[in-house]
């Protein structure tokens, strides 16, 4: 089980990797894409949803919905912001403010832990310390001169990071009363639908090889994100956390190869800081 969330981080970066290149080779519009993407998720996952679908009591409760409603919010600014700056930005650029993500997941299920619920948010200072080093190591380490010169598609994958990292760790507390497939499934379905409302895509427009792809990259994310669900609920939020931290050296190898974007010495010291936090919260 502890594996899992390394190849969640796996499947993750090729996500990452292939969006990045649909986005901007392709010249398509990002809300055509989060709509679009949110329907191949909800198409691909609902064949399943009659062996996978559970709901326990209570999720109906005033404050559970309110809960998540506020988490589907949560959700589409994050990817809007994402997207926006993937379409824009090297991936490399963006890595270290991405990274916050994983960083404020950490801090904010420690303030969780406190204020929330100590039972659902753990606090073994074992995992706690290492997660930390390495959220606050990787960020240092990518970050250079020009990268204090914010422009918008920087400030905006910050934004992103904030958003999703709320929205993980609100998660958590929806976990008690859906089934991790369960509730990504509803969750996509409700963004898809508001999105379709609100932007009005023009999804016409996509061709049929495109709309291929981003079915395959929506199998991609379903597999990550039920991965991250069952490691919340399973290993806590910490420690899946800290193994997906893993992602951005895969997504560094593909940007390489792929978008032939530069490796510098500051992604090969940050990987060597998350590959030894993570041997040693697996070692302990």
């Amino acid at each position: 089980m502890i594996y899992l969330p390394l190849f969640a981080a796996f499947i993750g970066a090729i996500g990452t990797i292939w969006e990045k290149i649909i986005v901007r080779k392709r010249k398509i519009d990002t809300k055509v894409y989060l709509t679009a993407g949110f329907l191949a998720i909800v198409l691909a996952m609902l064949p399943f949803m009659f062996f996978f679908w559970d709901i326990k009591e209570g999720a109906f409760a005033l404050t559970n919905l309110f809960i998540f409603f506020m988490i589907i919010v949560f959700s589409i600014i994050a990817n809007l912001f994402v997207l926006y700056s993937l379409k824009w930005e090297k991936i490399s650029n963006l890595e270290p403010l991405r990274m916050i993500e994983p960083l404020l997941t950490i801090l904010l299920a420690i303030i969780f832990s406190y204020f929330i619920d100590g039972n659902l948010y753990e606090r073994n200072i074992k995992v706690i310390i290492p997660a930390l080093i390495a959220g606050t190591a990787i960020i240092f380490a990518h970050f250079e001169k020009h990268h204090l010169k914010f422009n918008k598609y920087l400030i905006a994958a910050i934004l992103g990071s904030l958003f999703f990292a709320l929205e993980l760790v609100m998660t958590r507390m929806m976990l008690e009363f859906y089934s991790p497939m369960t509730f990504y499934f509803i969750r996509c379905l409700a963004i898809f639908l508001i999105s379709l409302v609100i932007f009005r895509p023009k999804m016409g427009t996509l061709q049929t090889p495109i709309k291929l792809q981003i079915l395959v990259i929506a199998v991609m994310w379903v597999v990550y994100r039920v991965i991250i669900y069952y490691g919340y609920m399973n290993l806590g939020i910490i420690f899946t956390t800290l193994m997906v931290m893993l992602s951005p050296v895969f997504i560094y190898l593909l940007a390489w190869k792929f978008l032939k974007d530069k490796i510098t010495w500051r992604n090969i010291v940050a990987s060597i800081i998350i590959v030894g936090c993570i041997i040693y919260v697996v070692g302990n």
